[in-house]
């Protein structure tokens, strides 16, 4: 159910499909993931059809990805799911959807990236071509792309609820990393184009390397380290040093330190997401524990 209390299923799906771009309505429909804000739903070979339904925020991030997306797909080495058509609210379905491109592959969090030298080289080429100088009027982090300081607080609570949970072996190893990360100096570069949700239910894999990025509803513009950090939650063991060397401007070591730093924070939140007593939230999933657990212990060993 969304929050509007509609009921999402193929027969709603298609009845907006009829009622606002009827040439796609005939289309074979199935039921493709729940995430933690929008339903997808593939259309056809080749399509999708994006629904909010988890949480509020979800319009404002559906018609940001309509708005920007096309405009950075070109210059992206990996597929992304264009937007093709935007579905308005209606007495139907009073929220915004979206049609887009359908990317093939498996969500990392299920099927994780093995060949680690290859999903290094593709995952820093992507964020190389990605994190361009944005222009004037593009969209803010809220908070993230900013210092790492200001999650100081949430940092704090979810180290606290995973240590209780026993889901952190080491919580003081995991502040050390954090302490560094929020004593390095701040980014002075321009404001660069970022994903900014670059978990493992966000990246595709096929045959051991990265095929796909989805879902960039938080799309911004900041400091690149937020981005950065998807070396230690993304790649397998040993993969995050060649993945620095590819990246391009490389980073300096006050960025990968912020990098680290916003890595903690995403196994963290994914810690949370993926512990048993979270299953019962829209999106939440066991398979987000797992990758969280593992990019710790990468980040703790490396310290």
């Amino acid at each position: 159910m969304t929050h509007s209390g509609t009921e999402i299923t193929a027969e709603l799906v298609r009845d907006l499909l009829r009622d606002q771009h009827p040439d796609l309505a005939d289309r074979p429909l199935t039921l493709g993931a729940r995430g933690w804000d929008n339903q997808l739903w593939r259309l056809g070979d080749d399509l999708a059809v994006r629904l909010p339904w988890a949480t509020l925020a979800a319009d404002e991030l559906l018609r940001k990805e309509h708005a920007w997306l096309p405009v950075l797909a070109p210059h992206l080495p990996l597929p992304v799911p264009v937007p093709q058509r935007l579905g308005e609210p209606s007495e139907r379905f009073p929220r915004p959807w979206l049609v887009t491109g359908w990317v093939p592959g498996e969500p990392a969090d299920r099927a994780p990236a093995t060949r680690g030298d290859e999903a290094a080289d593709t995952l820093a080429a992507f964020l190389t071509a990605l994190h361009r100088p944005a222009p004037a009027g593009a969209p803010a982090g809220r908070g993230r792309g900013g210092p790492l300081a200001g999650y100081a607080e949430g940092f704090d609570r979810k180290l606290a609820e995973a240590a209780e949970l026993g889901l952190v072996p080491d919580p003081q190893a995991v502040r050390a990393v954090w302490a560094d990360a929020v004593a390095a100096p701040d980014w002075t570069g321009p404001a660069l184009w970022l994903h900014g949700d670059l978990h493992p239910a966000n990246v595709l894999t096929a045959d051991g390397t990265f095929c796909g990025v989805i879902d960039f509803g938080d799309l911004f513009a900041g400091d690149p380290a937020g981005d950065l950090a998807a070396a230690w939650i993304l790649l397998p063991d040993g993969a995050a040093d060649r993945f620095l060397a590819a990246y391009r401007p490389a980073p300096d070591a006050a960025t990968v330190r912020r990098a680290r730093g916003w890595a903690v924070l995403r196994a963290l939140a994914c810690l949370h997401v993926g512990h048993a007593g979270d299953h019962g939230r829209p999106g939440g999933k066991p398979t987000w524990g797992p990758p969280a657990r593992a990019a710790l212990r990468r980040l703790v060993a490396s310290a």
